[in-house]
């Protein structure tokens, strides 16, 4: 029989190190975590080989004396937990394991120094073997020195990444601490260069917060951000979502925070993709940063040694804020599209000079001079009369009006009711109408291109969710119902939910085996309307879905099937009047910058953008 035995202190520490300590990265986030908690100002992190030959955290925090020095050391000593209530917890780090895990499997070396102290204080840490606390020359605050990361453990380092794939990891850590804590200051030095500098932001939360948003996530971010408060029952959902036209094909620009703390929630990720359901395609991701803050006894914080996971004592409220929060948002931004959707069109339509390549190889002349697209400098100067002659000549001419007779006769009252229309609204006046699909607008700075069927469909969508609220859809009886023949088990789906689709104004039952009998449609859909192809749609869609969906993520996705069926198609021609109408609905409807598929609706270009294309700027 196999005899049970303690197991020596340096192999438990070095256990529960591979539990704590993963990689790099990981010691990044529990020495900055300790810094944010110590109240530090400032935190400057210096990475060599990607933190495995050295991994320094500095801080402005409040310090350690000697006798805390020797504690920080030791299993499960923590400043953390005063009360010993786990169920209490208001700061990053209170487990007590981050300090002696890493130095269990490197070399550590932590040096400290309090306010009104005469000097500082260091310990050393070698694969687990504590030095005793000396005096050191150091300022305020703290500096922990992580050196040969799991020297101790060489078998963990088989299974790290290369240098830059770590550095990587450390610096998406530090970032995603920077984000909640905007006042802050933030640098990230690896092997002489500075990858990640923020500055302290002062002033208001939203305005700080966004400014560092805007400097970790872009600019881009910042400029298709919508700001989100709301406030249900003591818990409170701050940040910004992207819009909807600005998203990515993986959910890698999520980032989500309770109290402070970066976390990964399988609960908060359902809520945000069903706050998102009505404008996303499935295979798009919004991009977004939201915190959650909540009393400490709701939320358990104490699930896994890397505290990224957190449980919430009620789901629900804490689902049901969030959809709500991020719905109302996306709402009061109205018909605003991604200013991305401009720069696309533009990047698409700027010609691309394809390098120019020899077929025999030559040598470089070393004294030749490099030609000036490969520099990076000014352009050369210009001439200022040549310029002047240049912008003269491909300045418009005046406007003159065409000879007579050049317009028809049956065009005349048209050209005039577009030469009435003024360009000051939002999306402007119609001024033509291209391929029977697109409409072509002119805005006081632009002009806006609109594709017709993707934005009537979000119309006829948001009109029908809102009779559905309202009491009900519409309906319309058909002067001869349609039988529509489907396989067995898709006719089975579709009769299911009769009573539902009744709600949307589609009355339809079972006609024997493999058929269903449609009686009523939405009286949105018109006549017309294909309801064969419709219910084909609706079939293909509960299939896709299955049940484990919601059924409010069914109905609003068959709603949305309906709604492309019953919108204007691609091809039809529109008059002056059809046109300016559909701009008009398009600005008073929430959401309609997106489609339902997450597309863009119309793509805005502003003037000065138009003159770059022909060289006037």
């Amino acid at each position: 029989m196999p005899i049970i035995r303690r197991l020596p202190d340096n192999l438990v520490n070095q256990i529960a190190a591979g539990e704590v300590v993963e990689r790099p990265a990981a010691a990044v986030k529990e020495l900055v975590e300790n810094a944010l908690d110590a109240g530090a100002r400032r935190i400057d992190v210096t990475l060599r080989d990607g933190g495995k030959a050295l991994l320094s955290v500095a801080d402005d925090g409040c310090g350690m004396d000697p006798e805390q020095l020797s504690l920080a050391v030791e299993r499960h000593a923590t400043s953390k937990l005063p009360d010993g209530d786990l169920t209490d917890i208001r700061t990053l780090g209170f487990r007590g394991e981050a300090l002696p895990s890493i130095g269990a499997v490197s070399r550590l070396t932590i040096t400290s120094r309090t306010e009104g102290a005469d000097h500082a204080s260091a310990i050393l840490v070698e694969g687990g073997s504590v030095h005793p606390v000396g005096p050191a020359p150091g300022g305020l605050g703290t500096r922990v020195e992580v050196r040969d990361l799991f020297f101790a453990t060489p078998a963990r380092l088989k299974f790290l990444k290369g240098s830059r794939t770590e550095s990587q990891h450390a610096i998406d850590v530090v970032e995603r601490l920077a984000m909640a804590h905007p006042h802050v200051a933030f640098t990230v030095t690896d092997e002489g260069r500075t990858p990640v500098r923020l500055t302290s932001n002062s002033g208001e939360e939203e305005a700080a917060r966004l400014s560092r948003l805007g400097a970790v996530l872009g600019r881009e971010f910042q400029e298709n951000a919508i700001p989100v408060n709301a406030e249900r029952a003591g818990v409170r959902l701050v940040g910004h979502i992207g819009l909807p036209t600005y998203n990515k094909p993986t959910a890698a620009g999520q980032y989500l925070f309770v109290n402070g703390r970066p976390v990964k929630d399988r609960l908060m990720v359902g809520a945000v993709r069903g706050a998102y359901a009505d404008f996303l395609a499935r295979d798009r991701h919004p991009v977004l940063a939201l915190f959650l803050s909540l009393n400490p006894h709701d939320v358990d914080v104490n699930v896994h040694p890397a505290k990224t996971e957190v449980r919430f004592r009620d789901q629900d409220l804490i689902r049901g804020l969030i959809v709500g929060a991020l719905k109302h948002a996306l709402a009061a931004a109205g018909h605003r599209a991604s200013t991305t959707v401009a720069a696309d069109t533009l990047a698409s339509l700027t010609p691309r000079v394809a390098p120019q390549t020899s077929l025999l190889w030559e040598p470089q002349r070393p004294s030749a001079p490099p030609p000036y697209a490969q520099t990076h400098h000014a352009p050369p100067p210009v001439n200022r009369e040549m310029a002047e002659a240049a912008w003269q000549f491909q300045a418009p001419q005046p406007m003159t009006p065409p000879p007579q007779g050049f317009a028809p006769a049956a065009r005349a009252e048209e050209a005039d009711a577009i030469a009435a229309t003024p360009p000051s609204f939002p999306l402007g006046a119609a001024r033509a109408q291209l391929h029977a699909t697109y409409i072509v607008a002119q805005t006081e700075n632009g002009i806006v291109i609109v594709d017709q069927h993707a934005a009537h469909e979000r119309l006829v969508y948001e009109r029908m969710k809102k009779e559905m609220l309202g009491g009900g859809v519409k309906r319309q009886g058909l002067l001869i119902p349609e039988v529509v023949e489907l396989d067995p088990a898709d006719a089975e789906r579709v009769g299911e939910r009769a009573d539902e689709l009744a709600e949307m104004g589609l009355v339809l039952e079972s006609f024997g085996s493999g058929a269903i009998v449609v009686r009523e449609v939405p009286a949105m859909l018109g006549v017309r309307a294909d309801v064969r192809g419709l219910i084909k749609d609706i079939a293909d869609e509960l299939a896709e879905m299955g049940d484990a969906h919601a059924l409010k993520e069914k109905l609003d996705a068959i709603c949305s099937r309906m709604a492309c069926h019953g919108s204007v198609r691609a091809g039809r021609p529109m008059n002056v009047d059809e046109m300016n109408a559909l701009l008009r609905q398009m600005e008073a409807t929430p959401h309609s910058g997106q489609c339902n598929h997450g597309r863009p609706t119309y793509v805005e270009l502003k003037l000065g953008d138009i003159e770059r294309l022909f060289g006037r700027r």
